[in-house]
């Protein structure tokens, strides 16, 4: 991985100015890469598991299934390249040298939007949309539709620096962001998020900065205080729920008895030192997320079964990313430093859009997402996707986010 020292066109700021925005490439050296594959070969597996299920964890036929791949076909320099064909810079930001890629529309009157990834995550989760939403012609859609996008790597992930100190949570990266959005000349802008993406996105309509016009969540993360307070003392539901709300409570209750990675985390991130040492133990560790997407990963691995957009090289190309970077670790701490509940009650006044995937962890009702978000402007069902959406869905993800902002355009930020 390298980085330029100088500055982008059009940039004033010295190259050492802390502030400055260097360009960034990536190179592995191929060293590494052949260190990877030695490593994955000389995986020594445990015995299969006890039952026929995933109730275990990953299971041993689908695990080695994507050791074979990786060791094998996979070719990280495809990705590298796919990396490396959009514009990226770092820039130091609260003391953390941040990673981000930001395309601008050849549209001179599009909309500024900041969209942030979750965990197991980064950037290449969102390659696939960036085209529909800079170059929206291209896809069916008007030019009034455009977006300029800049996608960071969270704090800890990816390419940008790893904390060294307590204190980089969703908020933290929240105003991060504003600045980071300010310092490439956008006055006012919206913001997307999904998974982790969507707690950094809400903490950030919580600020409430003068520059942030509107949200889109694809991961809502919020509940009624009395569905949150039942669901952490693992109590009895609410009375009076409907169907709807019912089916939402039960799915966040089945969600919190099957988030062990997760609760691992949250306790004890340092412990996983596997995670830096295994790429085999990463991989398991990455994909043990939630039921849903898992099912169809291994699918994908074992049977060759579709599973939306997705492939297996996309699968690997954000887990090779995370041991290139030994990041799996860092990024675990997020869990550590988040204090809040994963499910919460809000009260967000920013404009917001929200959109529902039916392989999400839980369906938020409308009712919900009215109560959250009191200016909402978009709230829709979808008849497929998931948890990994922006990755899985890519179309319809991109017209989720121009249905759910185009009402905003008026009010659109003109880029300095």
């Amino acid at each position: 991985m390298t980085q330029s020292s100088a500055t982008p066109q059009g940039s004033k700021q010295a190259a050492d100015d802390k502030s400055a925005i260097r360009p960034f490439h990536v190179n592995v050296p191929e060293t590494e890469l052949t260190e990877l594959r030695r490593r994955i070969t000389a995986t020594r597996f445990p015995e299969k598991e006890t039952v026929a299920d995933p109730s275990q964890g990953v299971q041993l036929v689908f695990i080695q299934a994507l050791a074979q791949y990786w060791a094998t076909d996979y070719n990280w320099r495809r990705c590298e390249a796919q990396l490396n064909s959009h514009p990226q810079f770092i820039t130091e930001i609260d003391g953390l040298d941040i990673h981000f890629i930001h395309v601008r529309s050849r549209h001179e009157d599009a909309m500024p939007l900041i969209v942030t990834h979750g965990w197991p995550g980064s950037p290449i989760e969102q390659l696939k949309i960036i085209d529909p939403l800079t170059n929206p012609t291209a896809h069916g859609a008007s030019a009034s539709d455009a977006f300029h996008v800049v996608i960071p790597s969270m704090a800890g992930y990816g390419f940008s620096g790893k904390p060294t100190t307590p204190g980089w949570d969703p908020a933290r990266m929240a105003r991060a962001w504003v600045e980071l959005m300010k310092r490439l000349g956008y006055s006012r802008f919206v913001a997307q998020g999904g998974d982790w993406g969507a707690f950094v996105t809400n903490a950030m309509a919580q600020q409430a900065p003068a520059e942030l016009i509107g949200i889109h969540v694809n991961f809502p993360c919020m509940a009624p205080s009395d569905v949150a307070k039942a669901l952490q003392s693992g109590g009895p539901p609410p009375a009076g729920l409907s169907a709807e709300e019912q089916r939402a409570y039960d799915q966040m209750a089945f969600l919190y008895q099957h988030v062990p990675t997760q609760i691992m985390m949250a306790a004890h991130p340092q412990t996983l030192y596997g995670l830096a040492d295994s790429p085999v133990a990463l991989a398991a560790w990455m994909i043990d997320h939630d039921v849903a997407s898992y099912g169809h990963i291994a699918k994908l691995f074992v049977d060759g079964e579709p599973y939306g957009d997705l492939t297996r090289d996309d699968i690997l190309d954000n887990i090779t990313l995370s041991w290139l970077t030994n990041t799996g670790v860092s990024c675990a701490r997020l869990y550590r430093e988040y204090k809040g509940a994963f499910f919460t009650d809000f009260n967000i006044s920013v404009p917001a859009a929200v959109s529902v995937f039916p392989e999400e962890v839980y369906q938020a009702p409308r009712n919900w997402a009215e109560r959250a978000y009191s200016k909402l402007l978009h709230y829709n069902k979808l008849e497929k996707g998931g948890h990994f959406a922006a990755w899985e869905q890519p179309r319809l993800f991109s017209e989720e986010v121009r249905t759910g902002f185009r009402s905003l355009r008026s009010n659109s930020a003109k880029a300095a």
